[in-house]
């Protein structure tokens, strides 16, 4: 005798029965190119993902627009609940593409076991997130139980460090109970670690010269330079989680001149507060072999690095049970080298729980998908982690 399958859990089918409806919000927000270098694209990029939210869920109680200057705006929308809790649901709504990539994006293969993908610049990180988490106040809401507060917050910096928005961000989590972040899940699994990350300016000046007549009255900003980096390098310790790239290098003024100024960025990744440091007192402490030239060094820590925090493992446990209650078994944790706005939250000793969005692949790269079968479960995830959430964590 055949066994019956597992009745669904009834957030989650109905999130199937409109599984197409958020498939379409997403390709909307997808359409809407929204580089974080492009003001005019991200305002309207922002427009649409409002309308997006007032068309699913009404007229906002609370609304704020807070300019970005020459980044993208923040947008606040606080829908008012039938219970004590409030939550915070955080977005980016900027990508790294430049705009016009879209028309010339192909779509994905199946994957090898014929699961559809879909694909399209921002749509794993992070539009799909975006286009689930107003679904997920909708589908609460639609449950008849009693939902907390939610203010979704719609940033457009932070593939650029939000630059801007952190205030506002830092803001809204202190005066919600907890923070849930809907960038990508990692392969389904929520993100408890980031890693904090540093953008560190180096400026070496040195003494220029003619090359051919004079270069023993030069110092070269570039030699220097080189031998900062390689010495940079070594403050490297990837089994402590510390990384550290140069990534852009700049100099010199022709071939026949000894280079009087060079620059160098740094992207630097670090796993805990004892590491960042570290690393800022070993990149001070480097010495250039020629006296004559000066290095500065421009520390720019962006990210604070974010672990499981007191705060924030009983927001996971409650995470777990949604997820056993709706029959998706263990839900796993982990911790990523990127960073996201929930370093901040995290920082701040508050409940925060990160990667709740898109189950896919490629972030930042051509190949970027979204599994679409996935989007029904990680949408009633969310609904379900707000119905839970109606009474403040703790409480």
């Amino acid at each position: 005798m055949t066994a019956s399958p597992a009745p669904v859990a009834p957030l989650t089918a109905r999130a199937q029965d409109v599984a197409s409806e958020i498939v379409a919000d997403i390709l909307t927000l997808v359409r809407h190119e929204t580089s974080s270098y492009d003001l005019p694209a991200l305002a309207a990029g922002l427009d649409a993902l409002r309308e997006t939210a007032v068309h699913r869920l009404g007229q906002p109680d609370r609304e704020h627009r807070h300019p970005g200057g020459a980044c993208g705006d923040t947008l606040t929308l606080t829908y008012t609940g039938t219970a004590p809790g409030h939550v915070a649901l955080v977005g980016h709504y900027d990508t790294v593409w430049p705009t016009g990539t879209l028309a010339g994006w192909e779509q994905p293969e199946a994957s090898g076991d014929g699961r559809e993908k879909l694909g399209g610049p921002g749509i794993f990180d992070m539009k799909t997130g975006l286009a689930q988490g107003i679904w997920a106040l909708k589908l609460a809401r639609e449950s008849g139980a009693p939902v907390p507060t939610v203010t979704f917050l719609f940033n457009g910096d932070e593939e650029i460090g939000s630059l801007s928005s952190r205030p506002v961000i830092e803001e809204v989590a202190q005066k919600a109970d907890v923070t849930l972040v809907l960038e990508p899940t990692a392969h389904g699994a929520v993100k408890t670690g980031r890693k904090g990350t540093g953008i560190f300016e180096v400026t070496v000046t040195g003494v220029e010269a003619h090359a051919g007549l004079a270069p023993q009255d030069g110092a070269s900003a570039i030699t220097a330079l080189s031998e900062f980096v390689v010495a940079a390098a070594r403050v490297a310790a990837p089994d402590r989680g510390t990384t550290i790239n140069v990534g852009l290098v700049k100099g010199g003024s022709g071939t026949n001149v000894v280079a009087g100024h060079a620059t160098a960025s740094i992207d630097i990744r670090v796993g805990s507060q004892a590491e960042q440091d570290r690393v800022d007192a070993e990149l001070d402490a480097i010495a250039v072999s020629d006296p004559r030239v000066r290095v500065a060094i421009e520390h720019d820590w962006n990210r604070p690095p974010m672990t499981l925090n007191a705060a924030s493992a009983p927001l996971l446990g409650l995470a777990r049970e949604v997820a056993r209650e709706q029959g998706r078994g263990d839900l796993p944790d982990t911790s990523v080298g990127g960073a996201s706005d929930a370093n901040f939250v995290a920082a701040l000793g508050l409940p925060v729980l990160c990667g709740l969005g898109a189950v896919g692949d490629g972030a930042h790269a051509q190949g970027e998908f979204v599994y679409p079968d996935t989007v029904p479960a990680q949408t009633a995830l969310v609904a379900g982690l707000l119905r839970r959430l109606a009474e403040p964590l703790g409480g």
